[in-house]
């Protein structure tokens, strides 16, 4: 009888929960009518697009041919269809706000206020400071490791761990670059570039953290640490272009990544005393909670900055005390090394 009433219960609520999940913009029937208005007549109130007066062979419907969209608009995609996407979205978000509803997303994106036709602008402003703050990491060690510190009789630095810092520093500034492209504009060929440069970044710094912390120096031992992990970062960006773009999948592969790495860090850094073992330990500490931050997902304040927004503002410090603990690591193995040629 109790089962029976349990059931019951389900199934009265069970709408309830569909209208819960139902949050999807898209959904939303007075959006829909609006997109479906504006395809039909280039408008949204009174904002019309002039670009929308063309036939799907690029014919003018009405109009000469150079009242076709400006070149700038079309190389960032912003073509009739993502116009009136973008302003249904924001007229369908001004309408909610005014019943006291919350944001909810459109197409997995929350509404963005665009600025100058850039799509995110503060997470663009962001992913390029981290660009330049990891240029500057890494300009600042290459300067340390070849003009600042001794070399070996072979004419190489004494750290052995300097090309994997040079190759670290460009797959990361790779990754900066690709995020700014894709907040600037998020279309399937930019968002599937930033998705494969990150995982293919992160799964590259699990392996510096696993060469650094075990201190593998043989480059036969290095290159069979590296073949597994290089295999399954492969296997996961081909996943990702090329089957499906899974977004929760790609999510719980990074985060896996970068928790081992961030254990094996901490760890190796307890175990060693390094002397500069607190900026690392400060570095995971503030990693970990910009994961959190970045997961917890919460809507744009002010249609501006939202939780991937404060996750790469997080990233700026963070960056600077890791190139600062990558130079301290090289002047304390190149000190090593070199006491015990002597």
């Amino acid at each position: 009888m109790e089962i029976c009433r349990l059931l019951l219960f389900f199934a009265a609520i069970s709408p309830i929960f569909r209208l819960i999940h139902a949050t999807s913009g898209e959904d939303d029937p007075i959006y829909q009518a609006c997109v479906g208005h504006c395809k039909e007549t280039g408008c949204v109130g009174e904002k019309c697009f002039q670009h929308c007066n063309f036939s799907s062979g690029e014919n003018p419907i009405d109009g000469p041919w150079y009242l076709q969209e400006p070149l700038y608009q079309r190389w960032k995609q912003w073509d009739c269809l993502s116009d009136c996407r973008y302003h249904c979205m924001i007229a369908r978000e001004e309408g909610r706000q005014k019943l006291g509803l919350q944001p909810i997303k459109y197409h997995r994106k929350w509404p963005f206020q665009r600025v100058y036709g850039i799509q995110e602008p503060v997470s663009v402003a962001f992913s390029v400071l981290n660009l330049a703050m990891q240029f500057h990491g890494w300009v600042s060690f290459f300067i340390l490791v070849n003009y600042n510190l001794p070399f070996s009789p072979k004419k190489k630095p004494y750290y052995e761990y300097t090309g994997l810092w040079h190759i670290y520093a460009i797959l990361s500034m790779n990754s900066w670059i690709w995020s700014a492209v894709s907040h600037s504009r998020d279309v399937e060929l930019t968002e599937k570039l930033d998705y494969s440069s990150v995982v293919a970044f992160i799964g590259y710094s699990l392996l510096v953290a696993i060469l650094r912390a075990f201190n593998v120096r043989d480059e036969a031992s290095r290159v069979m640490i590296a073949a597994p992990i290089v295999a399954c970062v492969t296997t996961h960006i081909l996943y990702l272009n090329f089957y499906q773009l899974d977004y929760g999948l790609n999510i719980k592969v990074c985060v896996a990544m970068t928790m081992l790495q961030f254990i094996l860090w901490v760890v190796w850094a307890g175990f060693t005393r390094h002397p500069s073992r607190w900026k690392l330990w400060l570095v995971v500490a503030g990693g970990i909670l910009s994961t959190l931050v970045k997961i917890y997902d919460f809507p744009p304040y002010m249609g501006y900055v939202d939780a991937d927004a404060l996750w790469h503002a997080m990233s700026i410090p963070l960056t600077y005390l890791w190139w600062s603990f990558v130079r301290d690591d090289s002047q304390f193995g190149t000190t090593t090394l070199t006491k015990k040629a002597k």
